[in-house]
């Protein structure tokens, strides 16, 4: 029969409030107490249940992964799954188990969150941005809930949150076309609604501005950010006379459009155009030529998310708001610095 708190206690000559309290660490037990009560652990072999610890502790070491989760997720947001990795390597060193819990099907706006905080489901919450609206914000910040907001919210300046820069990326972009001798650069994104695209073609148009070269209007378009669609812009881009020397794409989705458009083309990459992209996923490996990429490494920034969500369970007072993991450039076969600007240092 396996040993129970109470048979601590009784042997023990204590309470089983005592039991837990020395279990849990209480430093208001007297040293004497608490060295006869580990001494009966020992002997009995007894092994506290981690639920019951936790209980006592008023923690259930759990934190709660809050996203979307439609139908077909895993394509249409593949860093998501990377982030929550991330998030899962990081905090499973504190002894945290994270869940994943979906808000797709909220009957109201920020239905889960209110839920999960009344319900004591767990200790803190990791709010992916698909799943962020105002109302879920309200509700952590009316109950001071320890929270990381993946992505910066816009919102409210009392979120804790962590994001990329995506204008940087956007520069990292630029600043290899001009050091490769491309001046004459277009720029084909999502829509014009999406944050993200409009970042990185602000630090785009930045950087090739500052270096002298005005990017045309015409050669910036939006897309919904289909394969088709981006086929569709690359191939109108690349048919008329005004033809840019290279193309920056949003997303490998779009740049998986954008080669597919210049194989029909019969056009040479790269010496008769070049083209990048961001991020590896989840297109890049099945792109031909192999694209150069301006990458962001998604399993890192949900170690970052780990880390502050840890220092904020730590310091619920603490205040969070960065931009972390910086983009790096993996060198590809779609751009080259040209022959006639050898000179330029890459």
């Amino acid at each position: 029969m396996a040993i129970t708190i109470r048979d601590v206690a009784k042997k023990a000559g204590v309470s089983v409030s005592t039991v837990s309290k020395v279990i849990n660490g209480w430093t208001s037990i007297s040293a004497e107490t608490t060295a006869r009560v580990n001494a009966v652990i020992e002997e009995l072999h007894f092994t506290p249940n981690a639920r019951a610890v936790s209980f006592a502790r008023r923690a259930t070491k759990n934190i709660v992964f809050l996203t979307s989760l439609e139908r077909e997720e895993a394509y249409k947001n593949p860093h998501m799954f990377d982030i929550m990795c991330g998030v899962y390597s990081e905090l499973a060193g504190y002894n945290y188990t994270v869940t994943l819990v979906d808000t797709s099907e909220e009957a109201y706006p920020g239905e889960t969150v209110e839920h999960m905080i009344a319900g004591g489901a767990a200790d803190g919450v990791v709010v992916h941005g698909s799943a962020l609206n105002e109302n879920t914000a309200q509700k952590i910040i009316e109950k001071n809930f320890p929270h990381t907001i993946i992505g910066n919210p816009g919102l409210d300046t009392q979120l804790c949150w962590i994001d990329t820069d995506h204008v940087q990326a956007g520069q990292f972009a630029a600043e290899h076309l001009i050091a490769c001798g491309y001046t004459k650069a277009a720029f084909i994104g999502g829509k014009k609604t999406d944050a993200i695209s409009q970042q990185r073609l602000k630090g785009v148009r930045q950087t090739m501005l500052k270096s002298g070269h005005r990017m045309e209007q015409a050669h910036i378009r939006y897309t919904g950010s289909s394969r088709q669609e981006g086929y569709t812009a690359a191939t109108d881009l690349l048919s008329g006379e005004n033809r840019p020397e290279a193309i920056v794409c949003e997303n490998n989705t779009i740049a998986l459009g954008v080669s597919k458009a210049i194989e029909h083309l019969s056009l040479k990459v790269p010496e008769e155009i070049a083209f990048l992209t961001f991020n590896r996923y989840p297109y890049s490996n099945v792109i031909d030529p192999a694209p150069t990429i301006v990458d962001i490494d998604m399993y890192d920034m949900g170690k970052q998310a780990g880390i502050t969500m840890a220092r904020k369970l730590q310091t619920p007072s603490l205040l969070v708001q960065s931009f972390t993991t910086l983009p790096i450039l993996v060198q590809g076969e779609t751009t080259r610095k040209k022959a006639s600007d050898s000179s330029l240092d890459h």
